[in-house]
């Protein structure tokens, strides 16, 4: 078996992840030609995807375009919206006027300069994301992150999407089965039949009888059909570390079809959580994530609803108290491996943490690339890409852990047993600990981690830092004096870009109804 060469590939269950990866796997190996790789997707249809995450990463644009997806396609067809970062609003001290920006840009000269200890002096006057990109004032505008002209996929700004996340399945599987080459069977698996030495042999399915592969890829979700119950690969749950185990989601309708479209996901702090709030074309999809052990689920409905109701016109706040609730449960952690034998798991198979900073999304297409780019020739090598990959994925599952965990740990908020609770340090992450008591005397830059591409650069540390009110000890003068000069200039071509891009760009609502109206101009 050792020398069987790799050529069939079979994922169980559809949604997002799934059907991610089969367009990454598919387009990369020719799916639809003889000669390439034979993928199939086999999803039940009796199970609908959980579609919790509106939220994407930036790498979402290169996915699509590697898979030949026209971005005009999709903004139409995925009710999709641009986004530019996240604003946190309620998460230092719970004030009206407290709020920070999170923005996906890198900081004004980040490669050459760390300007951190040259902002620090200033603090007081401006916010460090002000201060070093321009992106928080483009989206306190709700400005698009390109301009009409501007083609497909490039941008003017750095930006990602916002979507709807069911729809977006739907065209993924349309794309990936007439352009791609995946074959689709709707079934159930009744069984799973192993080879001698453990490898999954083939799947039984109630109608179609049995499907073969060389390799199996589990995005069945939280039931992880594959790795978790067939294999009993372990669970590590995360929750003494990330607190939140439950999600009421809902629908918010537009006042009317010209209202603003945010550029960027809202987070507001809770009693126990915080609601996301996600602006699409027709609608806002908003939700509270939270804990059951600092609440429950009705007070969390009525935070739920009374967030809606602050922000809503006050001729339409008795919607608020209309809209249907969803209830998702959540266990936030992931397996103890992804990959076992011939089976890897994507997605909520994998693990899920919470919707914070749409990791989630992040990881099933990170898992995609390095399943399609590192796809092994033979089951002889199989084992040696499983164990990179493991190595790669828990990686960055404890780096994700530490990077959601930052965004509460400096709250100064001491209202609930929540936020007093999340800055145990018997809750911190060691990793995370001595990340902080480093920071202490010099600010997040290049060599602090190891991977060349993580998935949360030290940019995005900085801009939770010192939005969230962290100081870092300034550095002696004889260390910092050569870059004075240098700073001051990238400060003042921020503030030069800035107020160029705000008088130059569109709104986000007029960009969206120009791609309905004409496209975006193709590559």
């Amino acid at each position: 078996m050792l020398d069987n060469p790799v050529k069939r590939i079979v994922i169980v269950g559809g949604g997002t992840a799934g059907w991610l990866t089969a367009g990454v796997i598919a387009a990369e190996h020719m799916a639809n030609m003889d000669t390439g790789i034979s993928v199939t997707l086999i999803e039940s249809p009796d199970i609908k995807p959980i579609g919790v995450g509106e939220g994407t990463w930036p790498t979402m644009r290169g996915t699509l375009r590697k898979m030949g997806v026209s971005e005009t396609d999709f903004i139409r067809e995925c009710d999709a919206t641009f986004k530019q970062g996240a604003k946190f609003a309620k998460w230092v001290s719970g004030a009206e006027d407290d709020a920070y920006y999170h923005p996906l840009v890198l900081p004004q000269g980040y490669e050459d300069i760390n300007l951190v200890p040259f902002w620090q002096e200033h603090a007081d006057k401006v916010a460090f994301a002000d201060a070093v990109s321009f992106q928080g004032n483009l989206c306190e505008r709700h400005l698009a992150p390109k301009q009409n002209t501007t083609p497909e996929y490039a941008h003017v700004a750095n930006y990602a999407y916002h979507l709807d996340a069911g729809k977006f399945s739907v065209f993924l599987t349309k794309h990936c089965t007439e352009k791609l080459g995946v074959r689709h069977i709707l079934d159930n698996v009744v069984s799973i039949n192993d080879h001698v030495n453990g490898d999954i042999k083939s799947l039984t399915t109630q109608n179609q009888g049995e499907l073969a592969a060389d390799l199996f890829i589990d995005c069945t979700g939280f039931h992880s059909l594959l790795l978790g119950k067939h294999y009993q690969i372990p669970f590590i749950n995360k929750r003494h570390i990330l607190f939140n185990d439950t999600a009421l989601a809902c629908h918010v309708p537009y006042e009317s079809e010209t209202s603003p479209i945010a550029s960027h996901t809202i987070s507001t702090g809770q009693c126990a959580g915080w609601v996301w709030d996600i602006g699409l074309p027709t609608r806002r999809g908003v939700g509270h994530v939270f804990s059951s052990e600092h609440t429950d689920d009705e007070s969390a409905e009525v935070e739920l609803r009374n967030y809606i109701r602050s922000s809503l016109a006050p001729n339409c706040k008795n919607i608020a108290d209309e809209l249907a609730v969803r209830k998702i449960p959540i266990v936030p952690g992931h397996r103890k491996v992804f990959w076992h034998k011939n089976c890897v798991a994507v997605g909520l198979s994998a693990g899920f943490l919470e919707p914070l900073e749409a990791s989630a999304l992040v990881l099933v297409e990170l898992s995609a690339a390095m399943i399609s780019e590192q796809l092994p020739a033979t089951r002889g090598v199989m084992d040696i890409v499983a164990k990179r990959f493991n190595e790669k994925f828990l990686y960055r599952w404890d780096r994700i852990i530490d990077f959601l965990k930052l965004h509460y740990i400096l709250t100064q908020r001491k209202d609930s047993d929540y936020w007093i609770d999340n800055c145990d340090d018997s809750s911190i992450p060691d990793g995370l600990n001595e990340l902080m008591a480093l920071w202490r005397y010099h600010s997040p830059w290049h060599n602090d981690f190891t991977q060349i591409d993580e998935v949360f650069p030290s940019a995005s540390y900085q801009y939770v830092l010192y939005g969230m009110g962290f100081r870092t000890q300034a550095p002696t003068t004889s260390r910092r004096s050569n870059n004075q000069d240098i700073a001051m200039s990238n400060f003042q071509k921020n503030q030069q870009l800035t107020e160029r891009l705000v008088k130059g760009l569109p709104t986000n609502r007029d960009l969206i109804n120009s791609i309905y109206r004409n496209g975006l101009e193709r590559n």
